[in-house]
C-alpha cells in the first residue's frame, strides 16, 4: 500500500514527528511504500471559493498543492498528523485540506484509507473533542475508510511523548496495517 503522511507541525523535531516516525516504522515494517510531507514547508495558498476548478480542478493557483495533490490522487492511505492548535489542527493542514476542493471527485471517488496522529498538552478528557468530530467528518464527506486514531493526550513536550505510550500505540497502527 502506498502510504501518504500530510505532516502538519511547525515544530519539525515536536511531539507529532515522534507519533509520525512510529507509525512509518510500523507500516514500513509490514510492507507498505510511506512517503511523508511536511506540509509547513510548502507553499500553499488558502482556497479562495471561487469554484473555477468546478470541484474537479484544476485549481486556479498554482502552488506547491499541484504537486501534492498528485501525490495524494497516488496514494492509497492519507495519514493526517497534527498538533492540537486550539482545539483543532494546525492552519497549515486546514489550508491543505480546503485546496482539497479542486480534487473533491477524485479524493472521493479513490476511497482513501485514511488516520489521524494528533498530540497536545492538555490531558483533559475532552480534549481531542472538536479534532475528532472534524477528522470523522471529513472522513464521511470524502469517503474515507478510517483505519484509526492516535490521540496523544498529555504530549506537549517530545521528553513527555516519549515517557508516553503513543509512540508505541501508532507504531501498532502502522504495523496493523
Amino acid at each position: 500500500m502506498n502510504i501518504l503522511v500530510l505532516q502538519a507541525s511547525p515544530n519539525v523535531h515536536g511531539s507529532t514527528s515522534l507519533l509520525v516516525d512510529g507509525f512509518c516504522r510500523g507500516a514500513r515494517e509490514v510492507g507498505h511504500k510511506v512517503t511523508v510531507v511536511d506540509v509547513c514547508r510548502l507553499s500553499i495558498a488558502p482556497c479562495t471559493g471561487c469554484v473555477a476548478c468546478g470541484y474537479e480542478g484544476p485549481c486556479v493557483q498554482h502552488d506547491d498543492m499541484d504537486v501534492l495533490r498528485r501525490q495524494i490522487l497516488s496514494a492509497d492511505m492519507l495519514v493526517l498528523a497534527t498538533p492540537l492548535y486550539y482545539y483543532g489542527m494546525t492552519a497549515q493542514l486546514k489550508t491543505v485540506i480546503d485546496r482539497f476542493c479542486s480534487a473533491n471527485s477524485s479524493i472521493t471517488g479513490k476511497r482513501l484509507r485514511s488516520a489521524l496522529l494528533t498530540v497536545a498538552w492538555n490531558a483533559d478528557d475532552w480534549t481531542f473533542e472538536a479534532l475528532a468530530a472534524h477528522y470523522h467528518t471529513l472522513v464521511r464527506y470524502l469517503h474515507l475508510r478510517d483505519e484509526g486514531m492516535v490521540l496523544g493526550y498529555g504530549c506537549g513536550t517530545p521528553g513527555m511523548t516519549k515517557a508516553s505510550g503513543y509512540v508505541e500505540e501508532a507504531y501498532r497502527l502502522g504495523a496493523s496495517l
